[in-house]
């Protein structure tokens, strides 16, 4: 006959279905993140398998996986959880604080935003309405304070270039007098 190898017990078998516990404290967690700040869905996801790992010890990958998937849901119900809303508010706010299209692209891929929902919301930024801002920011271009030698001008379109801004919008902040740029920035992005 075979010999058969013996049952594994009970206590062996991991477990793949997170208990009343878990599911409890993903919803108040979910609860309590979205009632802070807006977020977009892996950044939901990706913050509650980072706290469950922490707070439940022997969990498993599976129930990690389960609990972000259940906080996702929970957020999608509650209707607090919305990628093409998250995309939007965040590029309006960048825009009005001096961010270039470019980075706003690449920070929401870092927050997980599809990057056709991306696209979409990034489609309403104003990369010259946020140069200007940035140059007001940096005293830079039209609201420059010192006399323009060369150095001078390397280090500010540099410092446009490392912002995500291309040439030519730093050629048209810096072509602008002081009174261009104040009715840019007064007409609004």
């Amino acid at each position: 006959m075979f010999e058969s190898e013996p049952l594994p017990s009970l206590d062996d078998v991991p477990e793949t279905v997170p208990t009343k516990r878990m599911l409890s404290w993903a919803k108040n967690s979910t609860l309590y993140r979205l009632q802070r700040q807006i977020m977009s869905e892996q950044q939901l996801a990706n913050a509650i398998k980072r706290k469950a790992l922490t707070k439940f010890e022997g969990i498993t990958p599976e129930q990690v996986q389960a609990l972000a998937a259940e906080a996702v849901k929970i957020g999608y119900d509650l209707k607090a959880l919305d990628d093409e809303a998250f995309a939007g508010i965040t590029t309006r706010n960048a825009v009005r604080n001096g961010k270039s299209r470019r980075m706003i692209a690449q920070k929401l891929s870092i927050k997980g935003v599809a990057s056709e929902t991306a696209a979409v919301a990034l489609d309403e930024a104003d990369d010259l309405y946020a140069a200007v801002v940035f140059a007001r920011k940096r005293a830079f271009g039209p609201f420059r304070r010192v006399d323009l030698d060369e150095k001078r001008h390397g280090k500010e379109m540099s410092a446009f270039a490392r912002s995500g801004f291309s040439f030519d919008i730093g050629k048209k902040v810096f072509a602008m007098s002081y009174e261009d740029a104040e009715e840019v920035l007064a007409n609004g992005p």
